[in-house]
């Protein structure tokens, strides 16, 4: 998927007013660094200011580059990049690929062109019935905390009381002596309850644009009074105008006056390309739902 992503990057590319060409990953890596250090974005080259609204795509480089030699990452040969995603998933003889014995348990990983060798070799079909199920429960356990995610889910949504909303992170800056950039959302109301979520970059690190690796974490505050403990399950997904990649991953807390605040949990995204698409936006729009589990 990594691989796939980087490709579908290489094929774009931008021109800043000046005309100076940039390929979509550096040039939404060089937003969200200009968001983390805050700053003013500019090209590399000729420093002019850039911006997704400042920059255009150039089509007829991109036709031109699609046409260009590339290499396969895994024979090193060269094809015109038009074709080399289809060598690289269904022709090439040195792709990655794995067993067919994997559904029981076999962890072999190789090239396409050794894999007829290795399945005539593999120990895996003559495993005793013993030796087997114990691969498969291991399997099989892998496979019902993914269920079970989804069958929480389902079970939450036939909740009496549920409530969502789109919710809109802005930048800030704290009042420190060296500042630092946190995320929060307007006061909105969900289950006749005013609540906040705030949102804070590879947990207040001092110096995040130094790092490669992004992460994003969140908490929901409570901030209306309440007479008694309020206990609600809640996840955030992506937006419905957003293609953030999010996996679902359910919180819960016990919401009273004295503790109105959750810990601070991972935004589940996949890896740091996916938070700096987040970064580089002007503002992070995903939708909540909140849960209230009845006594």
């Amino acid at each position: 998927m990594w691989t796939s992503y980087v490709m579908l990057l290489s094929k774009m590319s931008l021109l800043c007013t000046n005309g100076h060409l940039m390929c979509a990953g550096c040039f939404i890596h060089l937003l969200a660094d200009a968001r983390l250090k805050e700053e003013q974005a500019t090209c590399p080259n000729c420093r002019c200011e850039i911006s997704k609204s400042l920059c255009c795509r150039n089509l007829a480089v991109e036709k031109a580059v699609s046409e260009l030699p590339s290499e396969c990452s895994y024979c090193l040969k060269q094809f015109p990049r038009s074709s080399l995603d289809r060598h690289q998933t269904e022709e090439c003889q040195d792709r990655v690929t794995q067993c067919k014995y994997k559904r029981i348990g076999c962890p072999w990983q190789g090239p396409f062109h050794e894999l007829s060798a290795h399945e005539a070799e593999c120990s895996h079909p003559s495993k005793t019935g013993m030796e087997l199920m114990g691969i498969l429960d291991e399997m099989d356990q892998s496979h019902r905390r993914e269920l079970q995610l989804y069958s929480s889910i389902f079970s939450l949504l036939c909740f009496e009381k549920i409530g969502f909303t789109e919710v809109q992170f802005r930048p800030y800056r704290t009042d420190d002596f060296i500042t630092r950039l946190y995320y929060e959302t307007p006061r909105f109301t969900v289950l006749n309850q005013t609540w906040v979520l705030k949102a804070r970059i590879n947990d207040s690190e001092r110096n995040p644009n130094l790092s490669c690796k992004r992460t994003l974490s969140f908490q929901l505050i409570l901030k209306s009074k309440v007479n008694s403990a309020l206990e609600c399950s809640f996840l955030l997904l992506k937006g419905p105008y957003d293609d953030v990649k999010i996996k679902p991953v359910i919180q819960h807390h016990v919401f009273s006056n004295d503790a109105n605040e959750t810990e601070y949990a991972l935004l589940p995204i996949n890896d740091s390309v996916e938070c700096n698409k987040l970064l580089a936006a002007k503002n992070i729009n995903l939708r909540l739902f909140i849960f209230q589990i009845q006594k």
